[in-house]
């Protein structure tokens, strides 16, 4: 194995510190994109202790796959990417731009098939990789990891709930009040014009604008019109999203698709490694300990990458 550094979107305003993670031997190589979920977040997708980019890169690399992750730009340029701008912050800026910068970068290296790069999103990564193929990364397959078809707010609104399950005391008064804000301001989020989403702060200097453009370009728009292959991946203890709700909607969307797999994984986690602990309340527990990705994920996926790419 291989890791090489790189710089994604080097002659941007928003160059972007990357790894190339090389196989053994000369190639040209299959090879993914590591889109990451919602947040600031570096290449390795750190969490705790935990790493999911990282094992993903080195598990696929041990397996014949290359792969290149890179650190998100709100992490690199939190700060300028919200003084550029202001109200209008999108997940086009946040994500999308990048991602298709690091899908050139792969088929441009002469170590990488071209015509065998893959998108692989998780979480939020997972949510947005089908418009990122649409909006021209025309990938060879998409990977979608711990993903959901609800929209952001949706998912933002059903955790506050799940934590005001097992709350006591002042932590409850302040997500009931909390609930409460945000189910206002969602409340009439599509019916805003634009110019009204931008004036609305949500947080961190994010406007409701964020969310009404990412809720008007829906996973399962692009994925209804889906022809590439597709693998959903689920961990059956994912407190962030569900097994029974999030995973079984995109089995019933995709049930007529082409190429489309699955797999629910037992026992493990949002970050697929082996769960600890039981809801979104132990969260920050959960990932606290150092564990690593299953090896049966990395086998599913590494194999599913393969087949795909020898059609």
């Amino acid at each position: 194995m291989l890791q090489i550094p790189v710089i994604v979107g080097n002659d941007t305003p928003y160059p972007l510190k990357g790894m190339l993670t090389l196989p053994e031997g000369n190639g040209p190589f299959p090879a993914a994109v590591f889109v990451h979920g919602s947040g600031s977040s570096n290449m390795d997708e750190k969490v705790g202790k935990l790493t999911p980019f990282k094992d993903l890169a080195e598990g696929l690399a041990a397996r014949g796959i290359a792969s290149l992750r890179y650190d998100k730009r709100t992490f690199a340029h939190g700060a300028k990417l919200l003084r550029a701008y202001k109200n209008n912050l999108t997940v086009k800026e946040e994500v999308l731009e990048d991602a298709l910068l690091a899908a050139d970068l792969l088929r441009q290296d002469n170590r990488i098939d071209p015509q065998k790069v893959f998108i692989v999103g998780h979480s939020m990564g997972a949510m947005l990789a089908p418009r990122i193929h649409a909006e021209g990364g025309n990938f060879k397959g998409l990977v979608l990891m711990a993903g959901t078809l609800r929209t952001l707010e949706t998912v933002l609104l059903d955790q506050i709930g799940e934590l005001l399950k097992t709350s006591r005391g002042l932590t409850k008064r302040i997500l009931q009040k909390q609930l409460s804000t945000f189910e206002k301001r969602f409340a009439n989020l599509y019916a805003l014009s634009d110019e009204e989403a931008k004036a609305e702060k949500y947080a961190g200097g994010v406007t409701l604008y964020y969310f009404k453009e990412m809720g008007l370009h829906p996973a399962e728009d692009y994925l209804k019109q889906l022809e590439t292959p597709v693998l959903v991946l689920q961990g059956e203890k994912d407190s962030q999203v569900k097994a029974d709700t999030d995973f079984t909607a995109y089995r019933e969307l995709l049930q007529n698709h082409p190429d489309a797999a699955f797999k629910l994984y037992d026992g493990l986690n949002h970050a697929f490694v082996p769960a600890l602990y039981e809801g979104i309340a132990n969260a920050r527990k959960e990932f606290a300990v150092e564990r690593h990705i299953a090896s049966e994920v990395l086998d599913d996926l590494a194999s599913w990458i393969h087949r795909v790419s020898s059609n």
